[in-house]
């Protein structure tokens, strides 16, 4: 199951800029909220995690597929929705 997690995260995350996005945005999304909790300043928590998901939603729109939580809302609504990018291995898109 992990591999199965991990080979999906890695087909989906191919684009360098995408990447790049990535690797600032999770920890502010992650990261800088729990310390400023503890410093008791939850509106930069808020504004921190905020920023952090945008900076992810940006590189998953460069690499041309929807973010995963995106996805899950497209599911349950029963929309259309882009998984892999186009340069994937893994092109596809569920209609």
């Amino acid at each position: 199951m992990i591999g199965r997690i991990l080979n999906n995260y890695i087909a989906r995350h191919q684009n360098r800029a995408n990447q790049l996005f990535h690797l600032v945005g999770l920890p502010v999304t992650f990261g800088l909220p729990v310390y400023f909790l503890i410093e008791d300043r939850w509106q930069a928590a808020l504004a921190a995690f905020v920023v952090g998901y945008v900076l992810q939603f940006i590189g998953h729109a460069i690499e041309g597929n929807d973010a995963g939580e995106l996805i899950l809302v497209k599911k349950m609504l029963g929309k259309p929705y882009v998984e892999f990018g186009p340069n994937s291995k893994q092109s596809k898109c569920n209609d």
